[in-house]
């Protein structure tokens, strides 16, 4: 079997004959299939990135002690997380990295990765790249007991939901029971609405311990910095050793000059209130909108995006 053979075909290729009908439409289509950002980077970012541009030597792999320094600081400071810098990684955009996580952690056909049922399809990607199994299951209770990877994601893509920190609480306390990896997907910790999102790695869910914990952040939203491929992970430093050997093992490195803009976009909180704003005047246009057409929206507390069912419809004649 080859290893584009585990693979279904990629979601957004089904979307492209609806693309091509939207576009005929007069005055074009307002494309919101993907959720890639349309605002400018900002200047702050822009000029970080320029001024680290003549950057002909290897980058480290580990990040500069002051990218790790800025993302320490901002976890800090935004959602009350406390980590020791040297246990941050940056990444070569989140997506890249929960695709291959199962892989860096070693998992193979005996194993089990377990994800929401509704989810980012990377998860499951994931584990068909390590031939592993996936399994969806909201209920812990079901999981397979060859469960070695646990992946939450709070708030929610695509739904916008929101878990609460005692479910969270119980996700670690199962995880750390059954000796799993909890890895959270936190992409979109900062966008809550009529939630405030909390981190799996806040002291009220982990408890005195960051063992067994995983969490992935995202610049892509926050700072409009999907271009630039812009994240990092951090948690238990026992794991985060070992995801820091298999990287630079794989020469997974951010590029230099990456590394100085995301220093500039972590240490600014100020154009990261101005752009969720522009996402609060947005999203309230939109529900209004799809209420109007007819469309029930539910969960949506926090995130980027509006989770809209219309009653008697699947989703793709809706």
């Amino acid at each position: 079997m080859t290893l584009a053979s585990r693979l279904p075909e990629y979601p957004w290729d089904e979307l492209a004959p609806i693309a091509e009908k939207a576009r005929a439409f007069p005055g074009g289509a307002v494309d919101l299939s993907v959720g890639t950002p349309v605002d400018a980077v900002p200047a702050i970012i822009q000029d970080a990135l320029i001024a680290a541009a003549n950057a002909p030597g290897y980058p480290l792999t580990a990040g500069t002690p002051g990218l790790r320094s800025a993302a320490a600081g901002w976890l800090a400071r935004s959602i009350d997380v406390h980590v020791d810098p040297a246990s941050v990684l940056p990444v070569i955009g989140t997506k890249e990295f929960i695709a291959w996580l199962p892989v860096m952690l070693g998992l193979g056909p005996a194993d089990t990765v377990i994800y929401p049922s509704l989810a980012y399809p990377t998860y499951d990607i994931g584990a068909r790249l390590a031939g592993a199994a996936s399994v969806v299951a909201d209920a812990l209770a079901s999981a397979p007991s060859s469960t070695r990877l646990l992946w939450v994601n709070s708030p929610s893509n695509p739904t916008g939901r929101v878990l609460t920190a005692t479910a969270l609480k119980g996700a670690v306390a199962w995880a750390r029971e059954h000796g799993c990896v909890l890895a959270s997907d936190e992409c979109y910790i900062e966008l809550g609405w009529t939630a405030t999102p909390v981190s799996v790695l806040h002291e009220s869910v982990r408890g005195g311990s960051l063992d067994g914990l995983l969490a992935v952040f995202s610049l892509s939203k926050r700072s409009n910095l999907a271009g630039y491929r812009a994240g990092f992970v951090t948690g238990d430093p026992a794991l985060m050793k070992q995801l820091l050997l298999v990287s630079r093992q794989a020469g997974l490195i951010v590029p230099a000059p990456v590394q100085a803009a995301m220093i500039a976009a972590l240490s600014d909180d100020a154009h990261a209130v101005e752009q969720k704003a522009r996402y609060a005047a947005r999203r309230s246009v939109l529900a209004a909108g799809l209420a109007a057409a007819g469309f029930r929206i539910d969960h949506s507390e926090a995130g980027l995006y509006l989770w809209a069912t219309r009653d008697g419809l699947d989703c793709w004649a809706a």
